[in-house]
C-alpha cells in the first residue's frame, strides 16, 4: 500500500509563505488525480486544492490566488505553495491520492499530516 508523507508545515506570521510537500512511497501520482486537504480543530476535513493527471486544478474559493498545487512525477512528490497566509489557514494539512475527479473524494490512505499555524 502506498504511503503518503506530508512535510513543510510550521509556524508563520500572517502574510507569510510555506511550501508543503507530499512524498509517496510508490508511483501513485502518475495517472491519478490527487488533492490537498486540511482539517482545523473542531471542523471537518476539507479540500484545499486538487490536481488531475492532465494538469487541471481546482481550489477552494478562500485560497484562490494564494495557493498553488503542483506535482513532480519523477520524484513522486506533490507540492502546495501557500502565500499570503491568513490565521484562518491554520490547520493540519494532508494529501491524498487517488481522488475522484469532480467530487474530489479521497480514496487513498491518510498520512500523518503537517501542522500549519498562522499567527503573529
Amino acid at each position: 500500500q502506498v504511503q503518503l508523507v506530508e512535510s513543510g508545515g510550521g509556524l508563520v506570521q500572517p502574510g507569510g509563505s510555506l511550501r508543503l510537500s507530499c512524498a509517496a512511497s510508490g508511483n501513485i501520482f502518475r495517472g491519478n488525480a490527487m488533492g490537498w486537504y486540511r482539517q482545523a480543530p473542531g471542523k471537518q476535513r476539507e479540500l484545499v486544492a486538487g490536481l488531475t493527471s492532465g494538469g487541471i486544478t481546482t481550489y477552494r474559493d478562500s485560497v484562490k490566488g494564494r495557493f498553488t498545487i503542483s506535482r513532480d512525477n519523477v520524484e513522486n512528490t506533490v507540492y502546495l505553495q501557500m502565500n499570503s497566509l491568513k490565521p484562518e489557514d491554520t490547520a493540519v494539512y494532508y494529501c491524498n491520492a487517488p481522488v475522484t475527479i469532480g467530487t474530489w473524494r479521497p480514496l487513498g490512505s491518510w498520512g500523518q499530516g503537517t501542522q500549519v499555524t498562522v499567527s503573529s
